[in-house]
């Protein structure tokens, strides 16, 4: 009897390691993707995986900081798709220009959510819905609703979409070293540090002295920035840019983030985790695409499944309140 009990708690004391549970759901869908679809496991998808998440992975990590700090931001999708517009507009001067306007107008529109959000105190989500609505319209109001052509596109802007490097869609690896140096600043810098206390508590971090308003403010300026930047990548890629392009991303970044354990309440969550977050939803998309004969809708619903069983997780594990560190 002495051994069931101990056996008995043994069980419900058994926890996945921290921050472990979006890899090892990642894991899961990979290995099962491997053995029930023939072409999963082939170089040539493997690059296209990588190459498609790549560009929501620049708009989650952006994502991860803003709720890292308790904030969210529904304008990502809109400004990715003014950001990609004005890259073909101006891809014909060479893919310096391409990516520095567009990143600059993602900033500016970061740094208007920031204001919105601390000088007026407006809720984020009231702040970044109504940027989301006037910045789209911005968008359909630039091009008459109409897809914006790069057929004069400079050859290096060409190659960023599309190019590989070591045989490694360019898109990848720049999503790659975007992960890890978000990473280090989140470990290593002050910055990162100040995140994750304004996050954890507000209140704390100005006793401790620290700018909440400033910090927030470049928390959003980085979001726009990063959103700007996977807009001209994706123009890149498609060759155009479109109004319509990023509609839904706000919310699939938020699932992958949160899927990746950060909590949307701020102040707890980690950017590898977003990374493999970003990865399961390229990996479900996959795999629809591969099956053929379902219902596109059956991949919203797993994805809220996945999303609503790593909340109850996260809720049951005990971890709102604890720092994981990235």
């Amino acid at each position: 009897m002495d051994k069931i009990n101990r056996a008995a708690n043994k069980i419900k004391s058994f926890r996945l390691p921290k921050g472990e549970g979006a890899l090892i759901t990642f894991l899961i869908l990979f290995a099962f993707a491997t053995f029930r679809y023939e072409q999963f496991f082939t170089l040539l998808n493997l690059k296209n995986v990588l190459r498609q998440v790549s560009m929501l992975g620049f708009v989650a990590i952006g994502m991860t900081f803003v709720i890292l700090i308790g904030g969210i931001d529904l304008s990502v999708g809109s400004t990715l798709a003014v950001a990609g517009v004005v890259a073909a507009r101006v891809s014909s001067y060479g893919v310096g220009i391409s990516i520095i306007i567009p990143v600059l107008i993602g900033i500016t529109f970061g740094v208007v959510n920031g204001l919105l959000v601390t000088k007026l105190r407006i809720v984020p989500f009231i702040a970044t819905l109504a940027t989301m609505l006037g910045i789209r319209g911005i968008a359909y109001i630039a091009t008459g609703e109409l897809s914006v052509g790069a057929g004069s596109a400079s050859p290096g802007f060409i190659q960023l979409g599309r190019g590989f490097a070591l045989g490694i869609p360019i898109p990848a690896i720049l999503f790659i070293l975007a992960i890890i140096i978000a990473v280090i600043v989140s470990k290593k810098t002050k910055f990162g540090r100040y995140v994750y206390a304004v996050g954890g508590n507000e209140e704390a971090a100005k006793m401790m002295g620290l700018k909440v308003h400033n910090i927030k403010i470049l928390v959003y300026a980085i979001s726009g920035a990063l959103s700007a930047f996977a807009g001209v990548i994706l123009t890149s890629r498609l060759g155009a840019g479109q109004p319509v392009a990023g509609d839904g991303w706000e919310l699939t970044a938020i699932a992958a983030t949160v899927i990746g354990g950060t909590l949307i309440t701020g102040g707890v969550g980690r950017f590898t985790g977003t990374l493999y977050g970003v990865l399961i939803t390229g990996l479900i998309q996959n795999m629809f695409n591969m099956q053929g004969n379902l219902n596109v809708w059956w991949q919203n619903i797993l994805m809220g499944a996945i999303l609503l069983g790593v909340v109850i997780a996260q809720s049951k594990a005990g971890k709102i309140g604890e720092g994981l560190k990235a």
